[in-house]
């Protein structure tokens, strides 16, 4: 055994060794930040010089209603894919452009260097990641990494102006029953899926069920885990990801109702393409005959070995708070979602009986009571 001087002298050794490490490490982690700052700057001029170089470009005088963008912050397991591929599909028949831009580390709240990236984006054309020089109209997506199909940014409301367009964006999503996005997520993590069935996962090789996880009471399967639709929608305030705040639902809410174009649910996904094609034929004419022929077949990512739980499993589930306040904001979301379409499929009803007894014929709120009798 070593003497009580030598082992005082080897923790106080070893405990220097430690501090120099951690030293060394936070060095390299400052240095790293910097040289990522400096490749920032550098691509930014770069992209920045060869738009200088390029000209005035022919389309600057577009009409304004040409100058659109579109976001569709993608929450993950929503058939996100699906979705994005009809967009990707179409972008060339259509003439606008996708943009597939991914924030840092999969972090769901915009970096300062993303946000840098995102003032010269504006300038970049890509469909499919291609540049096409010709055209203006951008769809701009920001999520997931594609690598793992993590989360990606929460709803920023971002100004126009930082995609180099006059006119806010469009922002767009799609949302998911919270309990079965969590189970897909759960076993996506742990056996991928058929669209990159090669890819290896994050939790590949653990068996273990999610009812077997919920029983275990383990983390993976926790309630903390459904907090994940609010935050999207409530933007990028450190409340937001406060796991059951009532301000972050009731701030998502108001975004859902005042920011958003449009808010579909996964579970109708295909009348929610239906409504962006009759709103914005620009970007989605041909989306509903693509998704109906071809989409449903191709585009659609369907988990591995997903198991669904049981009753026992959900009832437990369906006990915490967390879910009470998820499961609130997406039946907010399904009733504001088809309140739309009802109204919709009314108007659409109109103007096919206007086309058919002629201009004549005008819907009830146009209407004027006339009446018979003598004067």
């Amino acid at each position: 055994m070593m003497p009580p001087k030598l082992q005082l002298l080897a923790v106080v050794a070893f405990a220097v060794a430690m501090l120099f490490l951690e030293n060394q490490i936070q060095k390299l982690e400052e240095s790293r930040s910097k040289l990522e700052r400096a490749i920032a700057r550098h691509e930014v001029r770069e992209i920045e010089q060869r738009h200088t170089m390029d000209g005035p470009r022919q389309d600057a005088a577009l009409d304004e209603e040409e100058d659109m963008v579109i976001i569709y912050n993608r929450v993950p397991k929503t058939a996100s894919t699906s979705f994005t591929n009809i967009a990707y599909d179409l972008c060339a028949k259509n003439k606008y452009h996708v943009l597939h831009i991914n924030t840092t580390k999969n972090n769901p709240v915009m970096s300062l260097q993303d946000q840098l990236y995102l003032k010269v984006l504006g300038r970049m054309r890509h469909c499919r990641g291609k540049p096409e020089e010709t055209l203006r109209d951008k769809w701009y997506r920001r999520g997931e990494k594609a690598e793992n199909d993590r989360a990606g940014t929460a709803a920023r409301l971002v100004k126009g102006n930082k995609f180099g367009v006059k006119k806010k964006p469009i922002y767009i999503n799609v949302i998911r029953d919270p309990i079965e996005r969590l189970v897909s997520y759960y076993y996506f993590l742990r056996f991928g899926d058929d669209y990159r069935p090669g890819l290896r996962r994050r939790k590949q090789g653990d068996k273990k069920t999610f009812d077997e996880c919920v029983a275990e009471g383990g983390s993976d399967c926790a309630p903390e885990k459904l907090w994940l639709q609010i935050p999207f929608f409530c933007g990028h305030s450190s409340e937001c990801w406060n796991v059951g705040s009532r301000w972050a639902m009731d701030q998502a809410k108001y975004n859902l109702v005042n920011e958003y174009f449009l808010v579909g649910v996964t579970e109708e996904l295909e009348d929610f393409i239906m409504l962006l094609e009759a709103a914005l034929p620009r970007f989605f004419r041909g989306a509903t005959e693509l998704y109906r022929t071809v989409g449903k077949k191709s585009h659609l990512r369907k988990t591995t070995e997903k198991k669904l739980p049981t009753k026992q499993t959900i009832a437990k589930l369906q006990q915490s708070d967390i879910w009470k306040m998820e499961n609130e904001f997406y039946e907010f979301a399904l009733e504001q979602f088809q309140f739309i379409r009802a109204h919709a499929v009314k108007l659409a009803a109109y103007f096919l009986l206007e086309r058919i007894l002629g201009e004549a014929w005008l819907p009830p709120s146009q209407t004027s009571l006339v009446t018979c009798g003598p004067v």
